[in-house]
């Protein structure tokens, strides 16, 4: 029986040293700059250390260089730690995957005790309790089990799909319901799950740091949505607002064999989706909600799966067309968002045109007014005729098309139309950004952006297109190579009606 939460939760936390293991993989990634955020001094265990190059709070805590395979570096990284959390997962096969696993979290174990370690928080899956469970689930439960058996106090929480940009079966749902209409799936499509959103496993990561006393036990964390893997994939097509998907069950177990369909249908390499297939066997459904007793849920609700996956695809979208990643931008929030270091299978396809130039004799504030009075009667500076096509077209099929037109022929401000485009972001002199409003199967953009380079200025020009379904990579498929004509001219022209306001100026340079 759990304890009471006030028994349980340290009603005054302190900052605590947190080592991290895993910090380059989904949820370690993820979780860092929650606990920065909360106080903590975090310390990360990798053996490539150079992976963390990209990510913004590289310089935030302490990186110990550490092989799990042999425990080198171990103790010395967890010296002076109180809470370890412990986010290595192996997605590899073989008959000496569960001896790899069962030994990492030996030595886990031992040098928690050897450092005077008072907790380690362990993520795992969800799983019936049964004998005869697939390889990668039996692997996870005795993971938690050494850990909770160790002298050291472990909270081993098992949770099942997680939702969320980058999250390996998450982002098998999106693939299979963007590329297909009709899913012929095996018997497994039947079973139930219960998804959880990324931003509330944090949320319980995050607190067992400060759970008090001796709490050692696992414990089920889900949404209370439960739902079977076929209507997952397709209430996941409704909301990302595709037509409706069909999922025909076949009466086959047949794990592999789904495992390498997978992969061949989606992104997601084979290494991933044959364990991964493998480990959705079984149903992945809470037995009780005990955690509750221990830390209380969020002060927000946890998220069901309908709003867990708005909020995955809202700050992909986000993500897309904005590179700068900020932990605190949206809290818990932001969880949801794509990482720098993600796999490149990771979130929904985005095609880009990205050219940048560099004018040796325009500065920003000179070429700024022509950016800034880009469409209506001053056109798009490149292939006048190839325009007017395509707004007549979209005009046809029911868009906007050219005839809007500008509110005023040289200022914009944010929400302002530009022909079949929109101002979403404006920052003078520095950057703007048009969200297309044209009859297409996807979310495009177009975004100019201007800096200063003390002798001169560089020019960067980027289109950006996030399709939808199979009809959108057709559309980009057949209009990238307009763009290879269309948008070189567009830069050089962009800069030569700056220079016609400044003559004198050199021939700009391509970088």
């Amino acid at each position: 029986m759990a304890q009471s939460r006030l028994e349980t939760i340290d009603p005054s936390p302190l900052p605590r040293t947190v080592l991290v293991l895993g910090a380059t993989g989904y949820i370690g990634g993820r979780l860092v700059p929650r606990l920065l955020q909360a106080g903590h001094h975090v310390r990360v265990a990798v053996r490539s250390p150079h992976k963390l190059e990209q990510v913004p709070w590289a310089d935030e805590v302490d990186i110990h260089r550490v092989d799990l395979d042999d425990g080198d570096g171990l103790i010395e990284a967890a010296a002076g730690a109180q809470v370890i959390h412990h986010l290595v997962h192996s997605m590899g096969s073989g008959r000496d995957f569960e001896e790899k696993e069962a030994a990492t979290a030996r030595r886990v174990a031992e040098a928690a005790e050897a450092a005077g370690v008072r907790r380690i928080v362990y993520l795992g899956g969800l799983h019936p309790d049964k004998t005869d469970l697939s390889m990668h689930m039996r692997s996870r439960a005795e993971v938690g089990r050494i850990l909770i058996d160790s002298p050291v106090p472990t909270v081993a929480f098992q949770a099942g799909i997680i939702i969320g940009s980058g999250s390996a079966s998450f982002e098998m749902v999106r693939h299979l319901a963007l590329t297909l209409r009709l899913m012929p799936a095996p018997r497994w499509v039947g079973n139930h799950v219960e998804p959880l959103a990324v931003r509330d496993v944090l949320y319980y990561l995050l607190k067992a740091v400060d759970i008090d006393g001796d709490v050692n036990r696992a414990f089920d964390i889900g949404s209370h949505d439960v739902l079977k893997y076929a209507e997952i994939m397709r209430r996941f097509a409704a909301i990302a607002g595709l037509k409706p998907r069909r999922v025909i069950t076949l009466p086959l177990p047949a794990p592999t064999l789904s495992g390498i369909w997978v992969g061949l249908v989606t992104p997601l390499p084979f290494a991933l989706t044959l364990p991964l297939v493998q480990s959705l066997q079984e149903d992945a459904v809470t037995k009780d909600r005990d955690v509750d007793e221990v830390i209380p849920p969020p002060p927000e609700e946890l998220l069901d799966f309908e709003q867990s996956v708005r909020l995955a695809l809202l700050r992909e979208a986000e993500g897309a067309v904005d590179t700068n990643w900020d932990a605190d931008a949206g809290g818990l929030a932001q969880a949801a968002k794509p990482l720098p270091n993600d796999p490149e299978w990771a979130g929904e396809r985005v095609f880009t045109d990205d050219r940048t130039l560099h004018f040796p004799d325009l500065t920003p504030r000179q070429l700024w007014p022509v950016i800034e009075g880009i469409g209506g009667k001053n056109g798009w500076y490149s292939w006048p005729l190839a325009w007017r096509v395509r707004g007549v077209w979209d005009k046809i099929v029911g868009g906007a098309g050219l005839n809007r037109g500008r509110r005023l022929p040289d200022r914009l401000r944010v929400g302002d139309p530009v022909d079949w485009w929109r101002v979403e972001e404006l920052e003078p002199e520095r950057r703007l950004l048009l969200r297309a409003e044209m009859r297409v199967s996807g979310g495009a953009w177009l975004e100019f952006t201007t800096t200063d380079a003390g002798q001169g200025c560089d020019f960067r020009q980027r289109a950006i297109f996030i399709p939808k379904g199979v009809p959108g990579r057709i559309y980009w498929a057949f209009v990238s190579p307009f763009h290879r004509l269309i948008f070189p001219a567009m830069a050089k022209n962009i800069a030569a009606a700056a220079k016609k306001s400044h003559p004198g100026r050199r021939q700009e340079h391509i970088r």
